[in-house]
Formats: structure tokens, sequence, C-alpha cells
């Protein structure tokens, strides 16, 4: 089959890759994607523009369509492309809600019984300051919108508190995304990724994920959109099954109930407490960097997995005996203001089944890759266990250099220590 996947990022460059190897697929395109994408013919076309990106996968023949990044899901693309009579790998826009708005997903979980911590909805900054008092710190404030990751702020204190909801409130730092606000109870605890897929009343699960959202070593720094990540996480089997009975049932429960039209996979941030597990947050597509760990993981073929997750159904999955790492690399000044249109010196193309870079903010001029985008490259390694995994990634990194390149040298630390 031919499969067109909507995106242009490290995430998209994993997605093509594995389809690329599965037996089911016989052409892969991409819009609008990237030069990385070795083999793949990518269009320039806008993933807002739904009606082109119709006619674009009309004209290939296209038999299915996965959609990586949450912008055009919140857009509502699956649905007209459904309405076109394509199979589609992603939730409609209601589904997509439960990631657009942080405040939805907060009373979807409320409705259907799903552990997560006390909040306030907020709307301006003397809204915070008249709840502030119903929490300790730290305090969290989360965007309502998306923000590509850099919604969240953990307060240690009113002050930072008070400064950072001046920053989205008045000072309008994430435009429309920052209208409303949600300020929610911290929760300590260690986070990890639980990805499952769903035809909307059954799902399966995938390897957890453990992702490193901070920019620096000992998660110090500003929020980012993943700095790395590492698979399969390995807790006790009293904890996963709590996971399952008390998060995962309960939330796939509650699509159904709603009666989304969700075909794709739910995405569930979870923090794991001395309470038990807890969601953070839902995305409604897979993770950037977790895609890049798990898809390597299968032993199968993702293009028939996605396929028939489109159709309705539930893929039967088996998983290879082996672990993942990935280490983002980041532009100079990334998350604030990154860097663009360094030189990247290195080899790019360099390549193994256990050793390769995936492109996440590249362009090239020539021959030379030059920096595009905040989080440039993915080094991804894999191994007979974690510590060889991230082992092989972080040989990967040595070998590019760029001036005020950015990565955490403790990528998988804390999933070592669990």
């Amino acid at each position: 089959m031919k499969v067109m996947v909507i995106g242009k990022g490290g995430r998209e460059h994993a997605l093509v890759k594995a389809l690329g190897k599965s037996q089911s697929v016989e052409r892969v395109y991409a819009i609008p994607g990237n030069q990385g994408m070795d083999g793949v013919e990518c269009f320039n076309d806008s993933v807002t523009d739904v009606q082109s990106v119709v006619k674009r996968c009309k004209s290939l023949s296209v038999d299915l369509v996965v959609v990586g990044p949450e912008d055009p899901l919140a857009a509502g693309i699956s649905d007209d492309l459904r309405e076109s009579g394509l199979l589609v790998f992603g939730p409609d826009k209601k589904g997509a809600e439960l990631e657009a708005s942080k405040i939805c997903s907060k009373e979807f979980m409320d409705r259907h019984g799903v552990p997560t911590a006390p909040y306030q909805k907020v709307s301006s900054v003397e809204d915070v300051l008249s709840v502030v008092d119903q929490f300790t710190p730290p305090y969290v404030l989360k965007a309502d919108g998306l923000a590509a990751g850099k919604g969240v702020f953990i307060c240690k204190n009113k002050e930072e508190l008070l400064k950072n909801s001046k920053d989205i409130f008045e000072n309008n730092v994430l435009g429309d995304s920052g209208k409303k606000a949600i300020v929610e109870q911290f929760q300590p605890g260690f986070e990890l990724s639980f990805f499952v897929l769903t035809n909307g009343s059954e799902y399966v699960s995938l390897p957890m994920a453990q992702d490193h959202k901070k920019l620096n070593e000992n998660d110090e720094g500003p929020n980012t959109g993943g700095m790395g990540t590492v698979a399969p996480m390995e807790i006790s089997s009293d904890l996963y099954q709590e996971i399952i009975d008390k998060v995962v049932k309960t939330t796939v429960s509650g699509l159904e109930k709603e009666g989304f039209v969700y075909r794709g996979v739910v995405f569930i941030g979870i923090m794991v407490t001395e309470n038990g597990p807890q969601v953070l947050e839902y995305n409604v597509r897979f993770g950037d960097p977790e895609t890049q760990v798990l898809l390597p993981l299968l032993d199968g073929d993702w293009g028939q997995a996605f396929k028939t997750i489109a159709e309705g159904n539930i893929p039967k999955l088996q998983w290879k005996k082996q672990s993942a790492a990935c280490v983002v690399i980041a532009a100079e000044k990334y998350p604030s203001t990154p860097v663009k249109g360094v030189t990247i010196k290195g080899d790019l193309s360099s390549t193994s089944d256990e050793a390769y870079f995936l492109h996440a903010g590249t362009l090239k001029e020539g021959n030379e890759w030059k920096t595009a985008g905040g989080r440039v490259l993915n080094a991804v390694g894999l191994g007979t266990s974690i510590e060889e995994a991230l082992s092989v990634a972080y040989d990967k990194v040595k070998k590019v250099e760029w001036p005020g390149m950015q990565f955490r040298k403790d990528i998988g630390k804390k999933a070592l220590k669990l």
C-alpha cells in the first residue's frame, strides 16, 4: 500500500523510516517532510490546508494517512480525510481536544474517574491569585492550548507563579494558547510515558518510555519538547496493572462513552506518586522523541498495524528483546530563540540498524547541513539493554558538532535506577 505521513520533524522521520521497512508498504510520501527523509517523496503542501492535503492524497492513490503532529489533528484533518474516503491513523477533532485543551482534558478525567491532580481553571492573573492558596508549592501552571511542549511552568514559589501568569495572560508569550490556563497541584514522583493504540473502544499497549522534558541535566532549566528518551521502561507488575486498571481502561472507556471516532494512539503522561499513578496529560499522537525509541522495537509491520487501527480493529503486536535510546541534539539558545543557519560538521549519512540520526530541524544547502529548528537531530541507538542503547546513542552524538549545540548527558539515568 501507499502511505502518506503528515508532519516534518524527528517523530515523522521515525515514522517514515519504520514504514519504509514494512513489507505491507509499497511507497511512503510525506507532507511536508524534511530533506533528511531518504527515499521519501515530500510535498510542500500546508498541513492546515486540508483540501490541498486531501487532493494530494487522492492524486497519489494513497491507501493510508498517518498524522504525526497535534496541530492538524486539532484542526480536524482526520475528519476531512475520512469524509473523502481515506483511511486515517489519528483521532477526530473532538478526540483531539484531549490534547488541544488542558481544561477539556481535565474535565474528561473528572467525568470518567481517571486519577489526576487537583486543579482550578484560570484566565487572568487575578484568577491565579484567588486560587493560589488552595495549593502548596511548587505550583504548576499549564496553558490551556497547544504550545509545542512549552506551555507548562513549574513554579517554586508564588513569585514565580505570578511572573509566569503575567507572561501568558498579560504579555501573551503563548498567544491564543495562553488565554486560559489551569493551576494544578504539583505531585512528586517519577514520570513515564504510556502509549496505547486504540480503535475507540479497545486497545493494545506499547512498551513504556521515559522522556526528559527539562533542557539541562538533573531536570533543571526550562521545559522543552523533549531532550531524549529510553524504552522499554521496566516497572513492577503491580504498578503496571494499577496503570491499566485505573488509567488505561477508564480512559478508553471514556472515549467510547463520548462517541469519539478515535482510531490512533493515546499517549498518556503519568506521574507515579506515593498515592499511585496520576495522569499529567493526554497527547493524541505519538510523542516526540518517544516515537523514535518505540517504533524500532516492534517485531512486525507498522504499516499493517496502523492500517488495522484505521479500519477500526486492534492489531496483535510482538516486541523485540531490545532496548532503544534517543538523545536530542538542540540548537544554541533552544528553547527560547534557537539559532538557525549554523553549519553542522560531521557525517549525518553514516547509518546502521543499531545507530542512526533522525532529522528534526535541519536544512541542506549544497553539500552542507545547517540548523533549521530548535531540536535539530535525534541520535538513536539500539542495544540488548538500556545501558548499551544509551552507549550507542551517545557515540552517535559525538559524530556531529556545531557552535552552541546542546544535549543532555544524563538521558536514561533515572530509568536505570528504578
